[in-house]
C-alpha cells in the first residue's frame, strides 16, 4: 500500500507540474450528437389520452399471430441452421473475447520463469576471471509481478468499451434473427399467393374451355361465325401461358425459401395454406415512439456509440502517466549447483512510471480517430432511428391503404361477377354478341387476381410491421464468460444494460437517452 501511494504521489506531481502538457489534447472534440424525438416529429405528448395508451410489444415469436403451421416449421427450421446466424453468434463470441482480455488488463499479472544456459565467456572483455575464457552454466528461476494502477481510467475505459461492443453483437445476432424470420415469413406468402394466382388461372382455364365448347355448340347450331370460334379459342393459350409463367414463379420461390431454411435445391416438403386460412394481424393506427427502443438495430446502434465513448475516454487518458507496481523474487547464479542456495536469491519491488512527453503527434492523431469514430458512431445512430421512423410509418400507411383498397376491390369484383353473368346470359339467348362476354371475363379476371395481390400485400406489409416494431427484440443480459470475482473495476464498469439498450429512445423523456 505504501508503494501504491508513492505511485499515486508521483503521478499526482507530474500532473501538478505540467509534465504532460507537452502532449496536448485541446481542441479536439466531438462534433455530432444524438437525435432527440422532437426533431424526428415524434412528440407523444401532443396525442390525446385516447390515444397515449401504451402499445403491447411484438412478441418475440410473433409469426405464430397469423395462426399458420407450415410458417411456423419453416421459421423454426430456418433459424435453427440459417448460417447468418451462426456468423452472428460467432461474432458475439469474439466480442466476448475481447472483453475478457479487456478485463485481464485491469487485474495483476503473474508470470513464472525458469532459464538455464550453458556459455563460454569471453576472455577478451569485461567478464572477470575466473569467468574469462570459461565455459560455465547459469541459471534464473524467479516469479514476477505487476499490476497497472489504473489511475486515470484507461483500462477502465477500455473494458467498457469492449463491454459495449458484446452488446452491439448481441443486439445485431437479434437483429439477424428477426431479419431472417421476416424473410422466410415475406417468402412463404409470396408462394401462397402464387398458388392462389394458379389457382385463379386455372379456373380461368377451365371457364375458357366451357366457353369454347358453348361457342362451339352455337357454330354447329348457325347461330355464331368462326369469328367468334376463333376469338374464343385464342383464350386457351393465354391462360396456360399464364399458368406457365405462374408455375415458373413457384420454382424459384421455393427455391428462395429452401434457401433461407438450409435447403436450397427447392427440394422439402411443403403444403402452403390457403390465403383465406391465413389469419390477418391488426395494425395499430397509432405507433408509441418508445416502440422503436425495441429494435435491435437502432440497440445495437446506440451500444456502438457507448462504445466508441469509451474508446475517447481511453484515447484521453493516453496523454496521462501510465503507472505499474513491480515485483520479482526468485533464485540467479553462474554455477546450477549452487542456484538455490540462499546466496543465489534475488527481488526486487517498486513503482514504475512512464508519460509520454514528445511522440510526434501520436496520441493526438489517436484522439482524432477516436473522435471521428464517435462521431461516426453517433450519425449511424441518428441513420438508424430515422430509417426506423420512416420505416414504421410506410407500413402503417401501407396497411391501412391496403385495407381501403380491399373494400373498394370487393365491391368492384362483385360488379364484374355480376355484369360477366348478364353477358353470359345474353350471349347464350342470343341477345349479345362475344365480344361482351370477353370483356365481362376480361374484368372478372382482373377483379380476381387483384384481389388474391391485395391479400398478399397485406399478409407481407403485416410482416414487414412486425420486423419494422422490433421482430419480438427484448435486451438480455449479456452472457460473458468472464469469472464471477469481486473486483473493483467490475463494479466501476457495471452498468444497467437492459434497462439503459430499451431507452435507446424513450419517448416518455422526448428525446433520444443521452
Amino acid at each position: 500500500m505504501a508503494l501504491v501511494s508513492a505511485a499515486g504521489l508521483m503521478a499526482a506531481g507530474l500532473m501538478a507540474t505540467g509534465i504532460t502538457g507537452c502532449a496536448d489534447m485541446s481542441g479536439i472534440t466531438p462534433q455530432s450528437s444524438l437525435r432527440g424525438a422532437p426533431s424526428l416529429g415524434l412528440n407523444p405528448a401532443s396525442a390525446a389520452p385516447s390515444e397515449a395508451k401504451a402499445q403491447a410489444p411484438v412478441a418475440a415469436e410473433w409469426w405464430r399471430d397469423f395462426s399458420d403451421e407450415p410458417l411456423n416449421r419453416l421459421i423454426g427450421q430456418a433459424l435453427e441452421t440459417s448460417p447468418s446466424l451462426k456468423l452472428a453468434q460467432a461474432r458475439l463470441a469474439r466480442a466476448q473475447a475481447v472483453t475478457e482480455v479487456a478485463d485481464a488488463a485491469t487485474l495483476p499479472q503473474l508470470n513464472g520463469q525458469i532459464d538455464l544456459t550453458r556459455q563460454r565467456y569471453t576472455a577478451n572483455g569485461a567478464v572477470p576471471s575466473p569467468l574469462a575464457g570459461a565455459i560455465s552454466e547459469s541459471g534464473t528461476a524467479q516469479i514476477s509481478a505487476s499490476w497497472e494502477l489504473d489511475f486515470f481510467g484507461k483500462n477502465r475505459a477500455a473494458l467498457d468499451a469492449a463491454l459495449g461492443s458484446v452488446n452491439a453483437a448481441q443486439a445485431d445476432a437479434q437483429a439477424a434473427r428477426v431479419l431472417l424470420a421476416s424473410q422466410v415469413a415475406r417468402t412463404y406468402f409470396q408462394l401462397v399467393r402464387l398458388n392462389e394466382q394458379a389457382l385463379v388461372a386455372r379456373r380461368t382455364l377451365a371457364q375458357r374451355a366451357e366457353t369454347l365448347t358453348l361457342v362451339q355448340d352455337r357454330v354447329n347450331a348457325g347461330l355464331d361465325t368462326r369469328l367468334e370460334l376463333r376469338q374464343s379459342e385464342g383464350g386457351l393459350p393465354e391462360a396456360r401461358l399464364q399458368l406457365e409463367v405462374l408455375q415458373e414463379q413457384t420454382a424459384l420461390t421455393r427455391n428462395a425459401l429452401g434457401a433461407l431454411i438450409g435447403q436450397p435445391n427447392g427440394d422439402f416438403p411443403l403444403n402452403p395454406s390457403a390465403q383465406a386460412a391465413i389469419k390477418n394481424i391488426a395494425v395499430e393506427a397509432i405507433i408509441p415512439a418508445d416502440l422503436l427502443g425495441r429494435r435491435a438495430d437502432i440497440a445495437a446502434a446506440r451500444w456502438r456509440v457507448e462504445a466508441s465513448s469509451k474508446d475517447l475516454v481511453n484515447a484521453k487518458a493516453q496523454f496521462y502517466p501510465n503507472v505499474n507496481l513491480v515485483a520479482f523474487a526468485g533464485f540467479s547464479s553462474i554455477g546450477l549447483s549452487r542456484l538455490i542456495e540462499s546466496g543465489s536469491q534475488q527481488w526486487g519491488v517498486g513503482p514504475a512510471l512512464r508519460l509520454p512527453i514528445f511522440d510526434a503527434g501520436r496520441l493526438r492523431a489517436n484522439l482524432r480517430g477516436k473522435t471521428a469514430d464517435l462521431d461516426a458512431a453517433v450519425e449511424s445512430y441518428n441513420a438508424a432511428v430515422i430509417d426506423a421512423v420512416r420505416d414504421v410509418a410506410d407500413q402503417v400507411a401501407s396497411s391501412q391503404a391496403i385495407g381501403r383498397q380491399q373494400a373498394e376491390q370487393r365491391a368492384a369484383q362483385e360488379a364484374a361477377e355480376g355484369a360477366y353473368e348478364i353477358a353470359v346470359q345474353r350471349y347464350q339467348a342470343g341477345l349479345g354478341n362475344y365480344l361482351y362476354v370477353l370483356s365481362a371475363e376480361t374484368s372478372v379476371l382482373s377483379q380476381r387476381r387483384l384481389a388474391v395481390d391485395l391479400a398478399g400485400r397485406a399478409l407481407e406489409t403485416q410482416v414487414a410491421l412486425m420486423r419494422a416494431l422490433g421482430g419480438g427484440y427484448t435486451p438480455e443480459p449479456t452472457s460473458m464468460a468472464i469469472s464471477t470475482r469481486q473486483s473493483a473495476t467490475k463494479t466501476i464498469a457495471a452498468y444497467d444494460r437492459a434497462a439503459w439498450a430499451e431507452s435507446a429512445f424513450d419517448s416518455k423523456k422526448g428525446a433520444a437517452s443521452p
